[in-house]
């Protein structure tokens, strides 16, 4: 057991939900402030360019898929003059759920039922990522951690009818629940993240790494006085754990009538895979090429070198081994996936423990020092993510 393990364990007796919520007031009121001044922003910006700030949050690229999900159910497909297939099959279930459900009980449309979950999620997100980094830290560590998840150059993907951060705060909270013993909330999250995104693979290998690694400790221990309802409930966790993701990839293979593999069709079909970074290598490479491109390829190259350099720094901190699953799954597959590359920044967002040493780092500051840095980051995130998102391509 490391320690941060250690001191994870001698916490559980946490304060419920009301003192947990006092806690993470704080947090709370200066994530909804972060993202006030972004959305604040995007309105300016998208007005002098006569655009819509509420469209693009809720009725473009991908939010249109989900919300033609929610409306029509699965079976919409767009043939594109190359011969592929975009299949709104490839986009998981539960954020068009609550859509629909969000619709069927208020008068909001399904475009606004999106924006309303993606609003309250990435408050939840926040809570989460505050609840797991004061529990492997403390609680000004939690605190600086949100403030960092919130002023992200992409941040503002938070606020958008899509399903980040929706993925996030179920994953944060499995992963919370994981820390605290809590294994089927863990599983059942975790399985709730499976059917969110396909990324809720991670979510799952942290809940089965944590429990194998708890097994593997009373082996070595050797207790005499084992809690067999503790291994009931660890072991229910772990078979909740892939029910979403792997429900939903097996009705989608019997679905298209290919079998359980179907859904990587679905996923060829928008150009999508796995191939080890491969694409990805080619894409920064062709930017040397020329001029000023050459910059952009050195700052992804950079911005790589800081990703691979953070997740070496929480091996180095020894942060609880499901975080470091977690986050280096997040990382890869986001990295490695053959994808439109535009997109990878915000498919880092649920990545949050990679800034759990940054947070440190910011809470050993005086207030005096640390707060112009957070206010000023802060605003130049909020005019990145107005113009980024007033761009030609999706995010």
């Amino acid at each position: 057991m490391t320690d941060l393990e250690t001191r994870t364990a001698a916490r559980r007796g946490a304060p419920g939900p009301p003192g947990a919520l006092r806690r993470a007031a704080p947090a709370l009121l200066g994530y909804a402030a972060v993202r006030a001044l972004g959305l604040l922003a995007l309105a300016l910006w998208s007005a002098a360019r006569d655009k819509s700030a509420y469209t693009l949050l809720t009725a473009r690229w991908d939010s249109l898929w989900y919300t033609r999900v929610a409306e029509l159910g699965y079976g919409y497909e767009v043939r594109l003059p190359n011969g592929d297939v975009h299949s709104n099959l490839a986009f998981f279930p539960l954020l068009p759920w609550l859509e629909r459900l969000g619709a069927a009980v208020t008068p909001l449309s399904y475009a606004d039922a999106g924006f309303v979950v993606s609003l309250l999620a990435s408050l939840a997100a926040a809570w989460g990522i505050f609840a797991v980094a004061e529990h492997v830290y403390d609680r000004r560590v939690g605190v600086c951690a949100v403030l960092l998840w919130a002023v992200l150059p992409v941040g503002v993907v938070q606020s958008m009818a899509y399903s980040e951060s929706l993925f996030t705060a179920l994953a944060a909270w499995s992963l919370y629940a994981v820390l605290t013993g809590r294994w089927v909330t863990a599983g059942t999250l975790a399985a709730l993240a499976g059917l969110t995104r396909p990324v809720g693979l991670a979510v799952t290998a942290a809940v089965w790494v944590a429990a194998i690694a708890a097994f593997a400790r009373e082996r070595v221990d050797d207790r005499e006085d084992r809690d067999g309802r503790d291994r009931a409930r660890r072991v229910l966790g772990m078979l909740l754990a892939p029910l979403g993701a792997a429900g939903y990839v097996l009705w989608v293979g019997h679905r298209t009538g290919k079998g359980p593999l179907g859904y990587l069709d679905v996923q060829a079909g928008w150009r999508n895979g796995f191939d080890g970074g491969a694409a990805f290598a080619r894409f920064v490479a062709a930017k040397f090429t020329s001029f000023p491109a050459a910059l952009a390829g050195v700052g992804l190259i950079v911005g790589v070198a800081l990703l691979v350099w953070l997740y070496v720094v929480c091996v180095r901190q020894r942060q609880p081994l499901p975080l470091l699953v977690y986050a280096g799954l997040v990382t890869v597959l986001a990295l490695c996936a053959s994808s439109y590359f535009g997109s990878k920044p915000r498919l880092l967002l649920p990545a949050f423990p990679l800034l759990f040493p940054l947070a440190v780092g910011l809470a050993r500051l005086r207030i005096a020092r640390s707060a112009p840095v957070v206010c000023g980051v802060a605003v130049a995130a909020a005019v990145y993510g107005a113009f980024w998102l007033n761009g030609s391509g999706p995010p």
